[in-house]
């Protein structure tokens, strides 16, 4: 008794006959092709593996008993195990297979016809699958029509925005209630996904890491960039005189933010409005390396905590022997807006020589510092950025003020 032979289907006699004649051309060097040939070949290629690729997912979307023959998780887990692909692009190309043989029949007749790409077809079944649950049908089958037309002109970047704003194009009437409701759930899910963490690395520096609403990341970005903007010529360039990467000026630049907010405009935290102390012993004090600890925090150096005092949401604690408190810094110690409003009158930027930053991006710096007996007034204000104010509290720099006014700043020798 003979075993009858199953006849070939026609998807496999396709895809054996693209074989062979792959196989045909193989040894064909396209040096040797005239520039109009390269051309239309290469637009050629393009349609046939956007068709090849609709082609797979529509196996793929009816292979379940191929991933069940074996106890396969589902056929893209067996599709890794027998052809080494990416497991991750295989999983994604499972999901685009079973929406359009399920949902998005325009799609996948589209790439059938070689008129979309796969990564078209991703982007249009994503804008369409973010489109309202309770959307009328008649109205998300002309989105999806609209989305496949402009698959015709657009590639995956541009086609994902108009697909954001698909109704807008085609349902104008509706758009702007369906984009409240979709930003509002969008704002939802944003505050449940908030947090910020931090982590000490042991090196004197703490890896922050943060899931922010898009709208308080675009409002940190704004306020990062007037410190990190290149067009400042303050810190952001390398001894050699080179631009800091992007990535290093944003970092000094939320530093330099954090030390310009208004501590009297913050939240009470233990009974007072937020502030940061510093204790230090009068010894360590007097000594250009000493070493000074922010309370409740990490230790710094003297040079960074008489920096500190500067500014109004730190309050220096010096202390003597047995740790009693020889002087604990009071509000009054530290510039008044009046104060500052003077000073960006007699100087509207940094006052160093040179130096263009605007007055109002700049700290007030006591001239003669506080531990000395500085007093807050004004004639013992300087207006310096942050990269000045850190060299003035630096022991490599000295610094003088010209009769100008100016202050000039020197590398000790």
């Amino acid at each position: 008794m003979t075993t009858l032979q199953q006849p070939q289907h026609p998807v496999l006699g396709a895809v054996v006959a693209v074989t062979a004649s792959l196989g045909r051309v193989a040894e064909a060097n396209p040096s040797f092709m005239a520039t109009d040939q390269k051309a239309a070949t290469l637009v050629e290629i393009a349609r046939v593996k956007a068709q090849l690729a609709e082609l797979e997912l529509r196996v793929l979307a009816t292979a379940d008993d191929v991933a069940a023959e074996s106890a396969a998780r589902d056929v893209a887990a067996w599709l890794h195990h027998h052809t080494h692909q990416r497991p991750e692009i295989l999983r994604a190309d499972l999901r685009l297979a079973e929406a359009l043989d399920r949902t998005y029949h325009q799609v996948a007749g589209a790439m059938r016809s070689g008129g979309c790409n796969s990564a078209q077809a991703t982007v249009i079944v994503d804008a369409l699958n973010d489109l309202p649950a309770d959307l009328d049908p008649e109205i998300r089958l002309k989105a999806e029509e609209a989305l496949v037309a402009y698959a015709t002109r657009f590639d995956p970047t541009q086609l994902r925005r108009l697909g954001r704003r698909i109704l807008d194009l085609i349902a104008p009437e509706i758009a702007e209630a369906e984009e409240a409701k979709r930003l509002a759930a969008e704002e939802a899910h944003a505050r449940k996904k908030t947090r910020l963490t931090m982590r000490r690395l042991g090196d004197g520096t703490t890896r922050i890491s943060a899931v922010l609403p898009d709208a308080a990341a675009d409002r940190l970005a704004t306020n990062l960039e007037a410190f990190a903007s290149p067009r400042r010529d303050d810190g952001t360039r390398t001894e050699t005189g080179d631009y800091l990467p992007y990535d290093r000026r944003l970092g000094r630049a939320f530093c330099q933010l954090l030390e310009t907010l208004d501590p009297t405009r913050l939240p009470i935290h233990g009974g007072d409005a937020t502030t940061v102390i510093v204790t230090i012993d009068i010894d360590q004090l007097r000594k250009e390396a000493g070493i000074a600890q922010i309370l409740g925090g990490t230790p710094i150096t003297a040079a960074e905590a008489r920096r500190l005092a500067c500014t109004a949401n730190i309050i220096p604690a010096v202390l003597g022997g047995a740790s009693e408190v020889l002087d604990f810094g009071r509000k009054e110690r530290f510039f008044t807006a009046a104060q500052r409003r003077a000073l960006l009158l007699r100087s509207a930027t940094c006052e160093a020589e040179g130096c263009d930053i605007p007055g109002t991006w700049a700290e007030a710096h006591h001239w003669i510092a506080w531990a000395q007996g500085g007093a807050t007034d004004l004639d013992n204000a300087a207006l310096l950025c942050s990269h000045h104010h850190h060299r003035a509290h630096d022991a490599g720099y000295l610094h003088e003020r010209l009769p100008n006014g100016d202050i000039r700043f020197a590398r000790r020798t």
